[in-house]
């Protein structure tokens, strides 16, 4: 695993690329254009747009119905937009899902698996359903890795909350998926077992140059980890930017002082045009 100094390095440089790469010549796995979802007439999600490029770590941040997890639902094609295209790895999300789903995964402490069926069971069914070879070896793999070898014998319905929070971990990366959404990934895992699993995060995505967008209220694990963030409230992306960017835009010491500026309507950043 890379020491802090060298995560630190490796971030600053991939900022500095991202923040100077045009969007049109580079590689982009997500491209989102004019998103809109009304319930009942009411916008929880207003005509955003934003992409994400191949190989970085980009952050959906924002309060309590900001729109964070409509649009995670939006591209995971569990909810379909009022408006607007989403673009995933080269094809269209509403017309061709069946050709995105299965090179992209996702996790989420708050999404159940089945309770009474093992830890092994579960990861065998998820592992079969994307068509893998070599299941049990692949299951026992991805459970070593997550450091869940222990409970695969165990109904998930007896493992404590960060043990499930792992166990949504080894879900989503049964099938090393090339784009990876992630909403709270290191809930209701204690401060050490966290900062173990974004460095696994970390050395999977660096490992394989997958792509993964996060959902998350923790700003040091964004800051930590992110390329770039973007920033929603009320149902819109109101600015975006790497970490640095935003902490020097804002003049504030830190991504969480940032949020709260966000969050307490002062000042937008100088750079951002809507």
């Amino acid at each position: 695993m890379p020491s802090k100094q060298q995560r630190q390095a490796l971030n600053n440089g991939i900022n500095q690329i991202i923040d100077a790469m045009p969007i049109n010549g580079s590689p982009v796995v997500i491209e989102v254009r004019s998103l809109t979802k009304k319930y009942n007439g009411i916008l929880a999600v207003n005509c955003i747009s934003f992409t994400v490029q191949r190989g970085s770590i980009t952050a959906l941040v924002g309060g309590n119905g900001a729109g964070k997890t409509t649009t995670l639902s939006m591209l995971l094609g569990l909810l379909l937009p009022s408006e607007g295209e989403i673009n995933i790895l080269g094809a269209d999300m509403l017309t061709k899902r069946h050709l995105v789903l299965p090179r992209m995964n996702f996790s989420s402490p708050y999404v159940g698996m089945p309770a009474r069926l093992t830890v092994g069971e579960n990861l065998t069914v998820y592992a079969n359903l994307y068509g893998l070879d070599n299941v049990k070896d692949r299951v026992t793999s991805v459970a070593k890795d997550l450091q869940i070898l222990d409970t695969l014998k165990i109904q998930l319905g007896n493992l404590s909350s960060g043990q499930k929070t792992r166990v949504s971990l080894a879900k989503a990366l049964i099938n090393e998926p090339e784009l990876l959404i992630l909403d709270e990934p290191t809930a209701s895992l204690d401060p050490e077992s966290a900062d173990w699993a974004r460095g696994h995060l970390e050395s999977y995505q660096q490992r394989t140059g997958a792509t993964l967008l996060l959902a998350s209220h923790n700003m040091g694990e964004v800051e930590r980890l992110c390329h770039k963030v973007l920033m929603m409230k009320d149902g819109t992306i109101i600015d975006e930017g790497s970490p640095q960017r935003l902490i020097a835009n804002y003049d504030r010491k830190n991504l969480e002082e940032v949020f709260l500026d966000i969050a307490r309507d002062r000042t937008h950043s100088r750079d951002f045009v809507p």
